[in-house]
């Protein structure tokens, strides 16, 4: 495996201890205002990397094309974040992908949706499609959706059901009745000549199915049971149900309560045995769970119940190592020699570490959507469990604990290469809460600062840098004027998503004399050569230049 070699650098002798990758997860380069929960943050260790003329400091793009994604309008996430950062180079992903499948047709020329559609053109039951209704293009798009449903029709499908997650974390955090008019409208029209089309159950994606990393296993098992069995407070139509459920609970889109929508008393689309059923989420990591429960035979995590004998189908293959789901109707990127990979081949032992919300991020989407160890023997991955609280309650989650391990098992020399993830300045700014991510980030600052010392102590190298950007930015903006949005209350409109920001990037090395190399574009997919240089090895072919050089 001539491919998988790694030479020695020409000029980096490399560092004699670890060299550390820190993803502050969700921490952008912001505008440098109110609405900068990075800015308003003390971060004395960040700052003191940022000043520091021997510590080459670059901005890296992390969204759009940078990624992956189809346009530079697309926000980064934390899927192609990782993605990037372990295999070193820039690879098609998701929404790219199944934009590409839908407008060629290749999706629905492959055997799989042809067999979806004769499962149910035989059984009579409908065509069920499960996913995250927005446009954010993070876990899916409405448009994949509305495709799908166009094309039902146009295959003669008699009869279909959308079971609709709602967003508001990827997108403004009230807009849900933007996609659900245009649902409904898209719906309407199809229901004709015959054809019925339509709602069939939904609740908000942080209380509803999307679970990932096995963190909450009871929201996958209240989505199976309005989706699958129809049992739920029922409501006659989608935006009667978000209306109405905002109304009493006065939570935004996200944390809606799950429903049914009825008719006449009666659900109008459980899913029973002849049924056809595509969850048309592209991201794997919060549709695996759900695919288990439709595909696992010995599936133990919540009572199923009868489970009723579908045709299952992901948009994409969600774990390959797994073979989840079995059937697929887009193939996912192929990601090979990845950074772990060319370690692992090497001899080069690693450690992968973070808490329970993005385990997966520094493991299976590190090493380009393989869960496994490359090399069991050389390699540790290190899960923290994560709290079952709100984030905004606990923005500092898990940090310290992490950090505690990590350092832990750098001091035992037994890893040259490391990476970790904070999730924090993520999952607290997907909150919306402002003040609780200012304290999230600095709650990564500090576990920066114990790093640092550890590092200089073990004659090692740090590279902290983010995966995309979300604290940076905790308010909708006017898009023509760039002003923060009133929220009618005296304050302004809490912004959940992730931004198009840069992040930071800082190489902190203090055995090496360094200088930034002159790179054109840097983007996350520059870090996989940056730590090998470090490490003393060049970058192989076909990877994204190191990020620096050795000074003069």
């Amino acid at each position: 495996m001539t491919e998988l070699t790694l030479a020695r650098h020409p000029t980096l002798p490399g560092v004699d201890g670890p060299v550390l990758v820190v993803v502050m997860d969700g921490v952008g380069i912001g505008r440098r205002d109110e609405s900068d929960a990075v800015w308003l943050a003390r971060t004395p260790n960040l700052d003191a990397l940022d000043a520091d003329p021997t510590v080459p400091s670059i901005p890296l793009a992390a969204h759009g094309r940078a990624v992956g994604l189809p346009s530079d309008d697309d926000m980064g996430n934390s899927e192609v974040g990782h993605n990037a950062l372990g295999a070193g180079r820039v690879f098609d992903q998701g929404a790219k992908l199944v934009n590409h499948a839908i407008e060629t047709g290749a999706l629905f020329e492959g055997e799989p949706w042809r067999r979806a559609v004769k499962r149910v053109q035989e059984s009579g039951e409908p065509m069920h499609f499960i996913g995250l209704l927005s446009d954010g293009n993070v876990h899916s798009h409405i448009d994949h959706l509305v495709a799908m449903l166009r094309r039902c029709a146009a295959d003669g499908v008699k009869r279909a059901r959308v079971h609709a997650l709602l967003d508001g974390r990827d997108v403004p955090e009230t807009s849900a009745l933007e996609y659900v008019d245009q649902l409904e409208a898209v719906l309407r029209e199809l229901s004709a000549d015959g054809r019925d089309y339509r709602v069939a159950s939904g609740g908000g994606r942080m209380i509803v199915t999307m679970d990932r990393y096995e963190a909450e296993w009871a929201m996958v098992e209240r989505g199976w049971k309005l989706h699958v069995r129809g049992e739920g407070r029922g409501f006659p139509s989608l935006r009667e149900a978000v209306q109405t459920l905002r109304d009493e609970t006065g939570a935004t889109d996200q944390n809606l309560p799950g429903f049914v929508i009825t008719e006449g008393g009666a659900p109008v689309g459980p899913i029973r045995d002849g049924a056809s059923v595509v969850f048309f989420n592209f991201r794997g990591d919060r549709a695996l769970e759900i695919t288990r429960a439709f595909e696992d035979e010995a599936f133990d995590a919540f009572d199923r119940g009868p489970r009723p004998d579908v045709f299952y189908a992901g948009m994409m293959q969600y774990d390959g190592d797994l073979g989840l789901p079995s059937t697929f109707l887009v193939t996912p990127p192929t990601i090979d020699r990845s950074l772990g990979e060319h370690l692992a081949h090497a001899g080069v032992t690693q450690l992968a570490i973070s808490e329970t919300q993005k385990y997966g991020h520094v493991t299976y989407f590190w090493n380009g959507n393989r869960t496994e160890p490359f090399d069991p023997k050389r390699e540790l991955y290190v899960e923290i469990p994560s709290d079952a609280l709100p984030f905004e309650e606990r923005p500092w989650m898990k940090a310290a604990e992490i950090c505690d391990r990590l350092v832990a098992e750098l001091l035992t020399g037994e890893h040259r290469h490391a990476r970790v993830n904070f999730a924090n300045g993520d999952m607290v700014g997907h909150t919306g809460f402002r003040d609780a991510s200012v304290i999230a980030v600095e709650a990564v600052d500090l576990q920066l600062g114990r790093l640092l010392k550890t590092v200089k102590k073990l004659n090692g190298a740090m590279i902290v840098t983010a995966d995309h950007g979300n604290a940076d930015l905790m308010y909708e903006l006017d898009k023509k004027t760039g002003a923060p949005i009133p929220d009618g209350r005296g304050g302004f409109k809490p912004k959940t998503s992730h931004t198009l920001n840069a992040v930071p990037c800082h190489v902190y090395a203090p055995g090496l004399s360094l200088a930034a190399a002159n790179v054109e574009h840097p983007g996350l997919a520059n870090v996989a050569a940056t730590a090998l240089a470090l490490m003393g090895f060049a970058a192989p072919d076909g990877y994204s230049p190191s990020l620096v050089n050795a000074e003069g």
